[in-house]
């Protein structure tokens, strides 16, 4: 089930929903939302997403993905868009939510801190992730309590 995610805004960014995807088991893919992040005059400036529940692939992967355009970066965009991510997963009941990056990824893991993430480890990839096969070997993983 997906919510309605007209209120996932703050006073600088909003999250335009560009579609859903349903449980893929077979793929060991969880439900997930897809969305641009706009400015508040409809900018797009970059994508997050969103996956509900975990799983071995959302540990390596992460709950979250996110990416803003050149342009764009160094205004914190990533972390307050995840902010709002964050309170969609909790709409889900989740409790926590992983977050990974490539570990030489500076702006990444930075952007991990800044929304409140506690780093975990640096884990290898597995080689029938499709990560892996992306030519990417290591994740830095940081887990974020959602509370209530």
């Amino acid at each position: 089930m997906f919510f309605d995610v007209a209120d996932l805004k703050t006073d600088e960014i909003y999250l335009k929903l560009t579609r859903t995807c349903e449980e893929q088991p077979e793929k060991r893919w969880l439900p997930a939302y897809y969305f641009d992040i706009c400015l508040l005059d409809g900018t797009p400036i970059g994508k997050c997403d969103l996956r509900i529940g975990h799983n071995e692939k959302t540990y390596i992967g992460g709950n979250i993905g996110y990416e803003i355009d050149e342009p764009y970066r160094g205004h914190h965009y990533a972390a307050k868009a995840c902010g709002l991510l964050f309170q969609l997963a909790k709409k889900h009941g989740l409790e926590y939510l992983i977050i990974t990056c490539i570990p030489d990824n500076a702006a990444s893991y930075k952007t991990c801190e800044r929304a409140g993430g506690k780093f975990i480890e640096i884990t290898d990839i597995p080689e029938d992730n499709e990560m892996y096969a992306e030519g990417k070997r290591q994740v830095r993983i940081y887990r974020f309590e959602l509370g209530n």
